[in-house]
């Protein structure tokens, strides 16, 4: 069963960076497209980004609310993905979850493994 652990949150203020990591295990992990979702209080989760394990940059994607401040990336030798995460906005506010899945993993229905999440929090 693959396992994903993730790190790396925290309390930052609006402007600030922060990286997340994920640390991926078990299974049969490198079958799977890995991404990120986020939840904010009361709203669904909501797609954040998706990389293929080879890393390449033709195939990742972000949506419009994070795209040119978050970045993806692999470290296949670490067996983990990062998610560096720049000019945070308030609204970026919201638990971050680890995912892998099948392709294109932008919908929860896509997703086949979930780390346990960890909040980040960015102040006005």
């Amino acid at each position: 069963q693959v396992q994903l652990v993730e790190s790396g949150g925290g309390l930052v203020q609006a402007g600030d960076s922060l990286r997340l990591s994920c640390s991926v295990s078990g299974g049969s992990f490198r079958k799977y497209v890995m991404g990120w979702f986020r939840q904010a209080p009361g709203k669904a989760r909501e797609f954040v980004s998706r990389i293929p394990w080879s890393g390449s940059s033709t195939t990742t994607f972000y949506p419009d609310s994070v795209k040119g401040r978050f970045t993806i990336s692999t470290d296949t030798a670490k067996n983990t993905v990062y998610l560096q995460m720049n000019s945070l906005k308030p609204e970026d506010t919201a638990v971050y979850y680890c995912v892998g899945g099948v392709w294109p993993l932008q919908s929860v229905d896509l997703v086949r493994a979930w780390g346990q999440g960890t909040q980040v929090t960015v102040s006005s």
